[in-house]
């Protein structure tokens, strides 16, 4: 998905820009013209077959399928490398553009695939058998995170708490997702439960959620060790986007007036002194009739 690049409200953009660099900026960011939105929508079908690819390679499939689907990955991949090259061509700053972590994640999810295009009598399918690549091309999932960059998508623009809960979502998937595809890279040549990416999601999913039936375990060390951050993750992440909800709902029936003696913010709407020190803050606010 194409991680949107620095905040732009395209509303207030009439029409794009009529130098190349600043055209191609505009429909990357871009939610509302036809174009902007059908590159919106091309990039999201792209990531899901990206990631689709990732998931069925690890189960059995004849030869001609397992063919096309490498295809599948090498074409998606070098759409993707456009639309890298693209941003950076196209951003203000290319330097902030390129340390942005969307755009880091955005390269990451594509290097194993561009790897092995560039590495002399290594074929596809070995390459992509190598440990560390298949470790990486997990973080695949990770381009999602572009779309939830800001409110506004090609179908129009949610509330932010309807945006902070796909975050919520989204955290859940990629924490499992990404803790399946370490867990399937580093085991299932070992450990005969772990045969496709489904086992290992299993595992993930029954691990993270406390159940822990024992049925599938880590053989080595490197399992083990990405169990244990995967549980942490799952901790810290988790939560983290929770309380950003739950914040945001205490704070939906109040207004962000600050006291200007005590500090207080987050004030009631029809409050006229603060409720911590009772200096004065008069809060304007409709009166209903009855």
């Amino acid at each position: 998905m194409g991680l949107r690049g620095s905040p732009v409200c395209t509303s207030d953009v009439a029409a794009p820009p009529t130098d190349l660099r600043g055209t191609v900026r505009f429909y990357l960011l871009d939610h509302e013209t036809i174009l902007g939105k059908a590159i919106d929508i091309a990039l999201l079908a792209l990531n899901l077959v990206f990631v689709a690819v990732l998931v069925a390679e690890t189960y059995p499939l004849a030869d001609d399928t397992a063919g096309l689907l490498r295809r599948a990955e090498v074409v998606t991949a070098l759409v993707f490398l456009v639309e890298y090259v693209l941003r950076l061509y196209g951003a203000e700053s290319r330097v902030a553009e390129a340390t942005n972590p969307y755009t880091v994640a955005d390269l990451l999810a594509i290097l194993p695939t561009l790897a092995v295009l560039v590495v002399p009598g290594v074929g596809l399918k070995l390459a992509a058998e190598v440990g560390f690549l298949r470790a990486l091309r997990v973080v695949r999932v990770l381009r999602f995170y572009r779309f939830t960059r800001d409110a506004e998508f090609f179908f129009g623009t949610v509330s932010d708490n309807t945006l902070r809960a796909l975050k919520l979502l989204l955290t859940v998937l990629v924490v499992f997702f990404v803790s399946a595809g370490l867990f399937y890279s580093v085991e299932h040549a070992v450990n005969p439960d772990v045969d496709t990416f489904g086992d290992a999601f299993y595992y993930t999913v029954v691990t993270l959620s406390t159940v822990g039936f024992g049925d599938i375990l880590p053989r080595t060390a490197a399992g083990r060790w990405v169990t244990v951050a995967s549980i942490l993750g799952a901790v810290i992440l988790i939560p983290w986007q929770g309380s950003r909800i739950v914040r945001e709902w205490a704070r939906r029936d109040r207004v962000d007036v600050t006291c200007p003696d005590c500090g207080l913010a987050a004030h009631d709407r029809d409050a006229s002194h603060c409720k911590a020190c009772g200096a004065v803050i008069y809060q304007e606010y409709e009166g209903t009739d009855r």
